[in-house]
């Protein structure tokens, strides 16, 4: 356990580190809020440096894949419930404070909070810094521990492998301090961005950073509609794009393979899609609500590149364009970006290699005496790959299904189940209908719901298969 004390050490003493900058908005407020940031920060501390101390080892530090499944789910369970912690200023009960930090951390963007334009300001950087914290968090597992853990046809983005010309980086550290410049330069130039076509510093800032995380909290009730701003919007699809794409395509991009972003063979698939996705809604709202064509294009980029890629913003609402943008957004809703983003959702590689199976499979049927290769870029899907995508597909679609009925037992009408469900599952934010639609919110669900959509939203984030191994006896055998 000494190498799991360790991790979860260093992630609570950052988590404290953090909090500094909220604190220092509420004390110079004057917030009530401030006093809890003081004490979750004192105790977050203690907490981090016992584990530190009790972890303390002159052995090299190394994981096993068993304590690697143990300290990501401990993390992402854990994290949020320190997080969670001076929400409790605002005074909600600690399951919508959970439920809050847990749709930060996970980038999911649902909220049970209200009144967010008059909130004290150190409370509304807190949560753009949960979901910061929690994309640049996802882009490491995504890229060094998921391969490593072999979950869900993750290993096919094996950065260290026997073929040593595919590695990235030789050293993981090398390649988390990769991440860490990109994902600071990128969120950087959002702010920028967003600051110079008229957003105020602070809702710069903050907008920046749920922007790259593809989180979706804003500090506004009517999320980028308060903006009334199209150069805004564009700028919202261009960073959210930017968040959804490998960050490893960035990293060999940056080491000099100069079109290596635009070669790589799920961007190319992901833009195309979304290219799609805008043109079949702006044309589909544009008919039929008799909206200019432009503004409709503009309307229909940023709401399916928010969906899709997972992030949850709303600059209008979308429920009244008809019923083939509502369904849409649906599907959209389970798609999400590229491996090794910052996105959730099922991912454009999964859908590329499940195509190439089911192609493969037409082929057998036709000539059965055929080989035939199933590859992806320039590897191989083999059966592990196969079976893994397979079964990950399988468990979205189980996921979906067992949580909506756990919904509707608690008295929840079907259409928000089934789209509070898939919204927590594939950690998009917003879900259909008039309660969490996106002119609605998460408060008014009974607490067994939130409860239920708060574990939805860590299973879906950790790809199902990272919690789930620790329910089996093995796991747990020596």
């Amino acid at each position: 356990m000494t190498p799991v004390f360790r991790v979860l050490g260093g992630v609570f003493l950052g988590l404290a580190v953090f909090m500094a900058p909220p604190l220092l908005y509420d004390l110079s407020a004057g917030a009530a809020t401030a006093a809890y940031f003081v004490f979750t920060m004192v105790a977050t501390i203690f907490t981090g440096a016992t584990l530190l101390a009790l972890s303390a080892s002159s052995e090299p530090f190394d994981l096993t894949r068993r304590q690697a499944f143990l300290t990501t789910g401990l993390a992402w369970i854990l994290a949020p419930a320190i997080g969670a912690i001076p929400l409790l200023g605002l005074g909600v009960s600690y399951v919508d404070a959970y439920f809050e930090a847990v749709s930060g951390v996970t980038t999911t963007g649902s909220t049970v909070l209200t009144g967010l334009d008059d909130m004290p300001q150190g409370i509304l950087l807190w949560r753009s810094l949960l979901q910061w914290i929690g994309g640049i968090g996802f882009i490491g597992l995504g890229i060094i521990v998921m391969p490593f853990l072999r979950v869900g046809g993750m290993q096919l983005f094996q950065t260290e492998s026997s073929d040593t010309s595919e590695k990235i980086l030789a050293k993981s550290i090398e390649i988390t301090r990769w991440i860490a410049v990109i994902y600071f330069g990128l969120t950087a130039a959002a702010a920028i961005a967003y600051g110079v076509a008229g957003m105020s510093p602070f809702d710069a800032v903050n907008h920046a950073m749920t922007t790259l995380a593809t989180g979706g909290y804003s500090t506004h009730d009517a999320s980028f509609g308060y903006f009334r701003s199209p150069a805004i919007e564009w700028i919202g699809v261009v960073f959210m794009v930017g968040g959804a794409l490998p960050f490893v395509a960035y990293i060999r991009t940056l080491r000099g393979r100069t079109w290596a972003l635009f070669t790589d063979v799920q961007v190319r698939a992901f833009l195309a899609y979304l290219f799609a996705a805008w043109s079949i809604v702006a044309v589909t709202h544009s008919t039929v609500n008799h909206v200019p064509f432009f503004d409709a294009f503009r309307m229909a980029a940023f709401t399916a590149t928010s969906i899709i890629t997972t992030t949850g913003y709303a600059s209008t609402d979308y429920q009244l364009w008809g019923p083939f943008a509502f369904g849409a957004v649906f599907l959209f809703t389970f798609t999400g970006g590229c491996s090794g983003s910052t996105t959730g959702g099922i991912k454009i590689y999964r859908f590329q290699i499940l195509a190439r199976l089911a192609h493969a499979h037409l082929t057998r049927l036709l000539s059965p005496s055929q080989v035939k290769v199933v590859t992806y870029s320039t590897r191989r899907v083999d059966s592990e790959i196969a079976i893994a995508i397979q079964t990950f597909i399988g468990a979205v679609l189980i996921s979906e299904l067992a949580v909506s009925i756990v919904l509707t037992w608690f008295g929840i009408d079907l259409l928000t189940a089934l789209t509070a469900a898939a919204t927590a599952i594939s950690n998009v934010g917003p879900g259909l209908g008039p309660i969490i639609g996106p002119a609605g919110n998460f408060a008014s669900l009974p607490d067994g719901a939130k409860i239920a959509l708060t574990a939805a939203m860590i299973l879906g984030r950790l790809e199902y298969f990272t919690l789930l191994v620790m329910l089996t006896p093995a796991f747990w055998r020596d």
